[in-house]
């Protein structure tokens, strides 16, 4: 399965055989490709609508991955429980939401050893929110695709948050087309 560049690199942030739990997985295009790659051991893909559920259904059958992928329809993390998995991924979708989502699933958001985040909106403020609830920004990337820069970003738990929060330009990834 080839990836567009902004799921690529969000693959390359995921730490090597952690279980993945994919939030608004949409087609679950990232859990297939990270399986398929033996990344990780398996996934778990999540979405609010069931529409794009059953995408992602559709592409893990037609992949034969049903044994390493399960499927959830969930508002967030409602449907999951503190330590079915090691990374969560949340992308494409605006910080506020995002900033919800992990504030309403805190408990279960906690047992996570790194989230990788892709916030399409409100970015300085969605910043300071991961700073406020104690994680660290441990690597970023940008990638510009079809003309839009996305920002990513590796998170975990962290003790003493300090200026990796701080913006520098030069700590981005840019990929162009």
């Amino acid at each position: 399965m080839q990836l567009s560049l902004r799921l690529s690199a969000i693959a390359d942030l995921v730490t090597e055989g952690n279980r993945l739990v994919d939030v608004g997985c949409d087609h679950g295009y990232l859990p297939v490709y990270l399986i398929q790659q033996k990344k990780i051991p398996s996934a778990i893909a999540m979405d609010v609508r069931k529409g794009p559920l059953s995408r992602a259904q559709e592409h893990i059958r037609q992949y034969g991955l049903e044994e390493y992928i399960q499927t959830r329809l969930s508002d967030g993390l409602e449907g999951l429980k503190a330590g079915e998995g090691d990374t969560l991924v949340i992308a494409g979708m605006g910080g506020p939401l995002m900033e919800r989502i992990l504030t309403d699933g805190r408990s279960v958001r906690n047992s996570f050893s790194e989230l990788i985040l892709q916030p399409q909106s409100d970015i300085p403020h969605f910043r300071r929110f991961i700073q406020s609830e104690g994680w660290e920004i441990t690597e970023e990337k940008m990638v510009e695709e079809d003309g839009k820069f996305y920002p990513m970003m590796r998170v975990v738990p962290g003790e003493n948050v300090h200026s990796s929060l701080k913006l520098n330009v030069d700590s981005f990834t840019k990929i162009r087309l």
